[in-house]
């Protein structure tokens, strides 16, 4: 066995900060999303859905985008199914294969929570940030997302 490289005090500080952010942010979110009847996950499908053009994408892209095993997104997918905000079509290239697709109902709970939700994102972390912390972020996010999608391939 190899032996541990334990953190440093800078990294470990670095690496609670954002673990108990995420956390705490998920939680603020799901929260205030709860008042338009929809969970964090919710959202999060209903917007990667929104995103493409046409309103959905197959299951297994769904999930490679919000980091979500397949099962994870099947199971949360067939739930909000039962709640009318997706649905799901065949896909004419592969009989096996399906699109979900958000509804008309979807996009009315989407349309409906996007102010709320933007603005409990702003009063929770954009307002807290100067333009260079901003930056900052986003440029890190990007280097360990980019590192997880090519550990997943």
């Amino acid at each position: 066995m190899s032996e541990i490289t334990w953190l440093t005090p800078d990294e470990l500080r670095a690496w609670k900060g954002l673990a108990l952010m995420n956390l705490q942010l998920t939680a603020t979110l799901g929260r205030s999303l709860a008042s338009d009847g929809l969970s964090y996950p919710d959202y999060l499908v209903l917007t990667t859905l929104a995103d493409h053009g046409d309103g959905r994408c197959r299951v297994v892209e769904l999930s490679d985008e919000l980091g979500w095993e397949k099962s994870r997104a099947s199971h949360h997918v067939a739930r909000m199914r039962q709640r009318g905000l997706v649905d799901k079509q065949r896909c004419p290239t592969d009989q096996r294969g399906a699109y979900v697709v958000v509804t008309d109902a979807g996009r009315s709970a989407l349309d409906a929570a996007a102010p709320g939700h933007v603005a409990t994102v702003r009063q929770n972390f954009v307002d807290l940030l100067t333009s260079e912390q901003l930056n900052t972020v986003a440029a890190v996010s990007s280097v360990v997302l980019a590192h997880l999608a090519n550990a997943r391939v």
